[in-house]
């Protein structure tokens, strides 16, 4: 048994003990007032509101105590929702090697699907996509997925689940500011390529959302010449100004061959631009 459930037993064996003082309580002020009122029906509702009052205390000290068993939302609290996944890439560089000039996939599962290896076999590919992940997940796990490798580029997707999780553009702007920080405090010659958020079927109640994310991205990497933005929603749209459905797969969400093509196109003279030696700042 570890820590945490003995923790939150013995906080269920707390909130019990109350409760059961409470209710003898309530009987024992139940008899009483029978004894000495002429009404034994106010008795009866006397204990009825303790009653109802207990349960609601109940509920309060088990929501406290942790007995729901969720105590942040996943993308406050990634350890535990990321920890095996992390740990498998681990294992995986324990077994290999790889470039110390490399280009760096990171995000979600738009990085996860993308066989980047095959897409741009001319570079020093390292995937690190993690489906479902938000930048905030990203940032948390950013010394062993992206500073470790010590990329010459980074190229950064994430924020499509974060604006779906309900955070609002800034947010996701203001995470994404983070992981420049954290990259570039570290390593300050590494170049990073945000590819924006993609417009979909399925989101697209929130793509309003999404592009005030990306335009707020975008401007800030103009500041920067070791920043560069993709547009990669552009290229996805169709003549009617939605998700062309043809480079999605059947779930209107994730990319198929046909979408990975048309970003594998549009993004590598992005990335050659990128790692030239001579960048500077704009």
């Amino acid at each position: 048994m570890n820590d945490t459930f003995r923790v939150k037993e013995n906080k269920a064996n707390f909130v019990c003990r109350i409760a059961y003082c409470v209710c003898r309580r309530a009987r024992l002020t139940e008899r009483h007032l029978k004894k000495q009122s002429q009404f034994p029906g106010i008795s009866i509702t006397c204990r009825e509101l303790v009653e109802r009052a207990l349960i609601g205390l109940c509920l309060l000290l088990c929501s406290a105590a942790g007995l729901n068993g969720r105590d942040k939302p996943a993308a406050e609290n990634p350890a535990s929702r990321w920890e095996q996944t992390i740990r498998e890439f681990e294992d995986w560089d324990s077994k290999n090697s790889f470039a110390s000039d490399a280009v760096l996939f990171v995000g979600s599962s738009s990085i996860r699907l993308w066989p980047t290896r095959e897409c741009f076999g001319e570079f020093a590919v390292i995937n690190r996509g993690f489906g479902g992940s938000q930048i905030s997940d990203v940032n948390y796990y950013a010394d062993r997925i992206v500073l470790r490798y010590e990329p010459e580029a980074v190229v950064f997707y994430a924020g499509d689940n974060d604006v779906a999780a309900g955070k609002s553009a800034r947010r996701v702007f203001d995470d994404y500011k983070a992981f420049v920080k954290l990259v570039h405090g570290q390593l300050p010659r590494t170049r990073i390529v945000f590819v924006a958020i993609k417009p979909s079927g399925k989101r697209w109640s929130l793509w309003p959302v999404m592009k005030d994310a990306n335009a707020m991205i975008k401007e800030f990497s103009e500041d920067d010449g070791r920043l560069f933005y993709f547009d990669s929603a552009t290229p996805l749209l169709g003549s009617d100004g939605k998700p062309d459905a043809k480079f999605f797969l059947k779930d209107n969400l994730h990319l198929n061959a046909a979408g990975y093509e048309v970003w594998t196109k549009a993004l590598r003279p992005i990335i050659n631009e990128a790692l030239k030696p001579d960048r500077k700042k704009r």
